[in-house]
Parts: structure tokens; sequence; C-alpha cells
């Protein structure tokens, strides 16, 4: 088949290696195949033709959930960025899509003017828009690609089928490419802290990583509030308070612990919230409007905790030397 390349339903430990990478952000836009039209199996002009991102996890998980199926794979030229993401950013789109079917001459490779979509990439797709232009319906499949051979018996989606998860599982997905994303800047902040603090300083900062990127993820479906930022607020805030306390000294005037306290509080919690604000990237449970709404709402709150802990923290001493604490 003439401009047609050809894949399988088999992930080889090549391919398994290319995933693991991808999930620690290594070498992040190096994880792409090449954009244009795939045969899976032995295709004819009546198989369905599914529409992907070029993001290797993407497509993978594609073929490998289509194992056994002969069909037409169509990959869009996303960036290497996963469906969900690349229809908010617009490259999983109507515009890629219509020049992607002209590129690949689908119209000559098949019978039916018919394509399956991911669900998560609606949000970057007119469907009408593209009916106009080039003559293929779209028909939206399920969440997860998993469901795909189910779906395909009656081409109908169940409300499970329809439902967005981020379960546990999902959750700990995300967090190794969180933490990656973290080291250079930890690094960077890790080296004066150490020099001017000592270790000890070394360690509240790790204690922010894991809170931030471990247990936040962790913990999400039971964290109060509804906004990210204010779930990792409330998780950096409850952490300095029995820090606070496993810290606590039988010595220790009452105003000096309700004094290192509320300094840990405003040193803690911002750092904590501004990490929880970074998962609404990965997951489906913020929408962009919200994402940006988060973004400034809460940014201005951050820095202003972050900015009086630093002052509580280099006023210490002064109110010790006046005897206030």
């Amino acid at each position: 088949m003439t401009g047609v390349m050809r894949t399988t339903g088999v992930i080889t430990p090549k391919d398994s290696l290319d995933h693991f990478l991808a999930r620690f952000g290594w070498r992040r836009n190096e994880h792409t195949v090449m954009p244009g039209l795939y045969a899976l199996g032995s295709p004819t002009g009546e198989s369905p033709v599914f529409v992907t991102a070029n993001y290797t996890l993407s497509f993978d998980a594609l073929r490998k959930a289509l194992a056994g199926i002969d069909a037409y794979i169509l990959v869009l030229d996303t960036k290497g960025i996963n469906v969900w993401c690349a229809a908010g950013k617009g490259t999983f789109g109507s515009e890629e899509l219509v020049n992607r079917i002209a590129h690949t001459k689908l119209t000559e490779k098949v019978n039916h003017r018919s394509l399956i979509l991911p669900q998560l990439g609606a949000s970057g797709i007119c469907a009408h828009e593209v009916k106009r232009r080039s003559g293929f319906d779209v028909e939206y499949g399920p969440v997860r690609a998993s469901d795909l051979k189910a779906y395909l018996k009656h081409h109908s989606a169940t409300a499970e089928m329809r439902t967005v998860r981020f379960d546990l599982k999902d959750r700990f997905e995300v967090i190794p490419v969180e933490i990656t994303n973290l080291l250079l800047p930890a690094l960077l902040i890790a080296l004066p802290l150490l020099f001017l603090k000592g270790a000890g300083s070394i360690t509240g900062l790790l204690l922010i990583i894991l809170l931030g990127t471990v247990l936040f993820p962790v913990l999400l479906p039971w964290l109060p509030t509804r906004d990210f930022s204010s779930k990792g607020l409330l998780l950096g805030g409850a952490a300095a308070v029995i820090l606070s306390f496993a810290k606590m000294r039988g010595d220790q005037s009452l105003y000096l612990f309700l004094y290192n306290m509320v300094a840990a509080i405003f040193q803690m919690a911002p750092w904590t919230g501004f990490l929880a604000l970074n998962f609404t990237g990965s997951t489906t449970f913020t929408s962009r409007t919200g994402v940006r709404r988060e973004i400034f709402t809460y940014i201005p709150v951050f820095a202003a905790m972050f900015i009086l802990g630093l002052v509580l923290a280099l006023a210490k001493g002064a109110f010790r030397a006046w005897g206030f604490l």
C-alpha cells in the first residue's frame, strides 16, 4: 500500500524501555512516531480508521489495544504530546486532522467516511468542520484504548467507557516525571541551603518534594477542597503542624512554639501548594479555564506566604533578643 506504514499490536522490550524513559521525562521531545497512515494487520477498504497522537505512549496504547484487528491508524503530528494535552494546545485539532487526511490520501484507502477519535481529543476537534472540509464523520470512541474492542461490537460506549478515571495507578504514573522535573531546581536550591544553613535544611527540602510530588497525588481524592492548589496548601500546612509538634521541647515557651509553627506553615505550605498546582496538567479533572483560574488566584497567595515565611524566619532572632519569644 503506497504511502502506508506498517505496525503491529506487539509491544517490544524496546517499546517498554521507551515508555519507562518517557514516564521519567527523559528527552521528553524524542518519544515520537512518524505522523501518517499506518496499517495494523491486513486492513481493507472497509476497515475502521482510528486517529491518535504521535506520542509513543498514545500510539502504542492504541495499537496494543487493537491487536488482532485489521485497521488503519491515522497519526497526527502533535509534536510528541499526548492526545488530551495536544487537544488543549491545538495540535490535535481540526486543521491537522483535515490536512493529514488529505496528505495520506485516505479517501483512496477506505470506502467509508468515518473516523474514530479518542474521547479526550474532542476539545480540539470541530466535527462539523472536519466533515465539511474532508467528507469524514467524526466518531468518538471510549476514554481508554483498552475498551475499544468492546466498543467496536456496537459502536456504542457505556457510561463506564465514557468516565474519566484518575485512580491510584494513574496517579502513580505521573509521579516519576514530576520528580524528574524537580531535580535540577532542587539541586540549585539545595546547594546554597547546605552552605548557609547546614544539612537540616536539605531534610526540609526533601520533605517538601515528597509531600508535593508523592503524597499529594496519593491522597488527592481524600484531601478536602476542590482546587489542587488549596489541597496542596492544606497538606503542607498539616505537615508543618505535625513537624512542629515533633520538634517541640519541654522547656520551650508557648509563644516560641506557636511562632515556629506559624513560620513553618508559611515556609512549607506555598511550596506544596505550588507542586500540587503542577498536577493540574496531569489529569482531566481540571479544564483549561480552571487551570488559568487557579494560576491567577493562587500564585499571588504562594508568593505572599513565602515572603511572610521568610520575614518570620529572619525576624526570629530579633524577637527573641527583645524578649518576645
